[in-house]
C-alpha cells in the first residue's frame, strides 16, 4: 500500500459501498478513522450523491416476513434487511440515506434509521393522544424526513386531517407535527387544507430548498412544507401536466431541484423546476416509450439523476439512460410477489449519516 498515497487512497475508500467500508476499519489507524473523519464524510457524501438507488420492499406469500432490495445503477441488486430495529416496520419516508419507519403492532411508534450503518433513533412517543388522531386510522397522511447532512440533523413530519371532536370523520383540521432531532421533542401547528393524496403521492416526498414536497392528488399543484418559517404553501407545475390530457403525473427530486416526470400512453417528459424561486419550469427531455409499450400503463417513476431515472412496474425495476436512450432491466421479481414492486419503492442514497 506504501505505493499510493493517502490522498488517493481516500478517493478510493470513498467509493466503496458504506458496509465493505465499515469492515476495512481493522486494515489500520489511518482507515479506522476515516467514516468519522469530518472531510472523508462529506467526500463520501458528495460521491454518494451523484448514484441514485431504489429500495423496494418484495413481500413474497410463501414468507411471514418481506424482504428489502436496495437497486443500484452500477452495482445491481442487493438485499439487506431492518431486523436490528427488532419491529415490523412500514417504511414511510427515505431522505439523504436516512429512513423514517412507523411500527405496524404498536401505532404512534416511529424509527430513524440508517440502514447501511444499521444505526437507529426511536423518536419519542407523543404523549397528547389526541393530537395523533389521524383519519381514518390514526396514521399520519402525510409523513415526511428531512435530513440535512451539511447540518447534521434531521426533522420528521406527521400531517393529516384530524378527526372531529369524539366521532371517526375528518374535518378540515390539518395537524402537522415536527420532530427536530436537536431539541428530541415534537411541536404541532395547525391549518387547513382541502386536499386528498394518492398512495404514490404520499410516496413521493421531496427535500430541497429547506422544505418538503407532496404533489396533490389533483395533480394541479405541489403542497409544500417550508421547515424554515413551518408555514404551509402552495407551488404550480407546468400549465401543460395542469391541463394536460389525463397523463399521469409524478414528483421526483433530479440534482437537487423538484422535477415533475409526466408519462401518457406514448411519451415520457421530464420536468426540471430550475428557478425555484419564480416557480419556472423547463421541459429537460422528452422520451418515447415505445420500446417499453406492454409496460406503459405499470410503470412508475422512482428516482432519477440529470443522467439516469430509475422506474418500478409491478415485478421488475428498469433504468433509462438519457444520454445513451437505453433502457436496462436492474430487478426482477422471481417469486410469487403480492404486491407490486411500485406500491413501497423509494428513492434512496447511501451516505454516512449519524441518527442515533
Amino acid at each position: 500500500m506504501s505505493f499510493f498515497p493517502d490522498e488517493v487512497i481516500i478517493e478510493v475508500l470513498a467509493r466503496l459501498p458504506i458496509k465493505p467500508l465499515f469492515k476495512t476499519k481493522t486494515v489500520c489507524k489511518l482507515w479506522y478513522g476515516l467514516p468519522s473523519d469530518k472531510y472523508f464524510i462529506k467526500l463520501y457524501n458528495q460521491v454518494s450523491d451523484k448514484n441514485p438507488m431504489v429500495l423496494v420492499e418484495v413481500h413474497d406469500s410463501t414468507k411471514p416476513t418481506s424482504s428489502l432490495i436496495c437497486v443500484d445503477n452500477s452495482r445491481g441488486a442487493s438485499e439487506f434487511s431492518l431486523d436490528f430495529l427488532r419491529d415490523k416496520v412500514n417504511i414511510r419516508a427515505s431522505c439523504n440515506g436516512l429512513l423514517c419507519c412507523s411500527s405496524i403492532a404498536v401505532k404512534g411508534v416511529y424509527y430513524v434509521c440508517n440502514p447501511m450503518t444499521r444505526e437507529f433513533k426511536v423518536l419519542p412517543k407523543i404523549k397528547d393522544q389526541n393530537l395523533t388522531r389521524f383519519y381514518p386510522d390514526s396514521e399520519a397522511t402525510l409523513v415526511g424526513l428531512a435530513c440535512d447532512p451539511s447540518r447534521g440533523k434531521f426533522d420528521v413530519v406527521l400531517a393529516g386531517y384530524q378527526c372531529a371532536g369524539s366521532s371517526h370523520r375528518p374535518d378540515k383540521t390539518f395537524a402537522c407535527l415536527i420532530f427536530d432531532s436537536d431539541s428530541n421533542k415534537w411541536r404541532k401547528f395547525v391549518s387547513f387544507q382541502e386536499e386528498n393524496f394518492t398512495h404514490m403521492n404520499r410516496n413521493q416526498v421531496v427535500y430541497v430548498n429547506s422544505a418538503l414536497h407532496w404533489l396533490t392528488g389533483s395533480g394541479s399543484y405541489i403542497l409544500v412544507l417550508d421547515l424554515n418559517f413551518e408555514v404551509w404553501r402552495k407551488v404550480s407545475v407546468p400549465d401543460e401536466t395542469r391541463y394536460g390530457m389525463g397523463n399521469r403525473v409524478y414528483l421526483l427530486e433530479s440534482d437537487g431541484c423538484l422535477s415533475l416526470i409526466e408519462i401518457s400512453d406514448t411519451r415520457m417528459k421530464i420536468w426540471v423546476m430550475k428557478d425555484y424561486e419564480r416557480e419556472l419550469w423547463h421541459m429537460a427531455d422528452r422520451v418515447s416509450l415505445g420500446c417499453i409499450k406492454g409496460l406503459v400503463h405499470g410503470i412508475f417513476p422512482i428516482a432519477q439523476t440529470g443522467e439516469c431515472i430509475f422506474l418500478a412496474t409491478h415485478k421488475q425495476v428498469l433504468v433509462y439512460h438519457r444520454m445513451s436512450r437505453a433502457w436496462k432491466e436492474m430487478y426482477s421479481v422471481q417469486n410469487n410477489a403480492t404486491l407490486p414492486l411500485w406500491f413501497s419503492a423509494h428513492a434512496f442514497r447511501t451516505l454516512i449519516f449519524p441518527c442515533a
